[in-house]
Formats: structure tokens, C-alpha cells, sequence
């Protein structure tokens, strides 16, 4: 009767080994700037319509600025993606050109923020996907 017993134990103790011999998981400071993307909608453009899509900062905690912001569209069904890049103020804005009425668009973006005096932050904020059918 003490064989059972004694076999569990050993399962319970080796269990715990396992466990502690994995390393935590620590927790890093926040991002330092959240980002927001829009949804794909249609604008009229010089020469018609176009679909269009912006990421931009939403907040940044002091003392921090947006560093970089990408957002992208791509029609759905279609492997061409056209990215644009942030301006000055980390606002990025995407345009796709010929507008197709009825076609399904995609848009996602990153967004990545610094520390004041410091590259960019390695965890960048991926917005998206977000899409319509226009």
C-alpha cells in the first residue's frame, strides 16, 4: 500500500522541478506611445477616388514621441500591400489607387514610440487587421 504512495510522490516531486526550473516571465515598463488605426475608407483624391487608410499616435506617456508609424492597405485577393511611412508628427497615411467599388480592403499598421533621448522602443504596437468592403 505504501508502493502507490510512494510513486506519487516522486510524480508530484519531479512535476515540481519542472516548474521551477522554468524561468518567469518579467514584466518590462509599457510601450511608451499607443497608436490607432482607421478602418479603409473611401476619399476623393485629385483625379477620382481613392481608398485610405492613417495610424497615429493616440497618447504618449512624458517622456515619450511617436518614432516611427507604418500604416499599410491591401485589397483583399490581391498581392500588392502599399505602405507609407509617419510624417514628422507620427502620423502615417496610406493611400491605394485605382479605388474598386465592391472590392474588400485590409489595413494594418505598427507604431513604435522612444524614450526622449533614445532609439525607438523594440515593442512596437501592430494595429489590424481592419477591413471593409467598399
Amino acid at each position: 500500500m505504501t508502493r502507490p504512495a510512494f510513486t506519487l510522490s516522486i510524480a508530484v516531486a519531479a512535476a515540481f522541478a519542472c516548474v521551477s526550473g522554468a524561468t518567469p516571465a518579467v514584466a518590462g515598463p509599457p510601450p511608451p506611445c499607443t497608436f490607432t488605426l482607421t478602418s479603409p475608407q473611401v476619399v476623393q483624391v485629385a483625379g477620382g477616388s481613392a481608398v485610405t487608410a492613417t495610424l497615429e499616435p493616440d497618447q504618449c506617456g512624458p517622456p515619450a514621441t511617436p518614432a516611427t508609424s507604418v500604416a499599410c492597405l491591401q485589397m483583399q485577393g490581391d498581392a500588392v500591400k502599399r505602405c507609407h511611412p509617419s510624417d514628422g508628427t507620427g502620423r502615417a497615411q496610406v493611400f491605394f489607387e485605382p479605388f474598386v467599388a465592391g472590392a474588400t480592403y485590409v489595413a494594418t499598421g505598427r507604431g513604435c514610440g522612444a524614450w526622449i533621448g533614445q532609439p525607438p522602443a523594440p515593442d512596437c504596437q501592430l494595429l489590424g487587421p481592419y477591413s471593409a468592403a467598399l
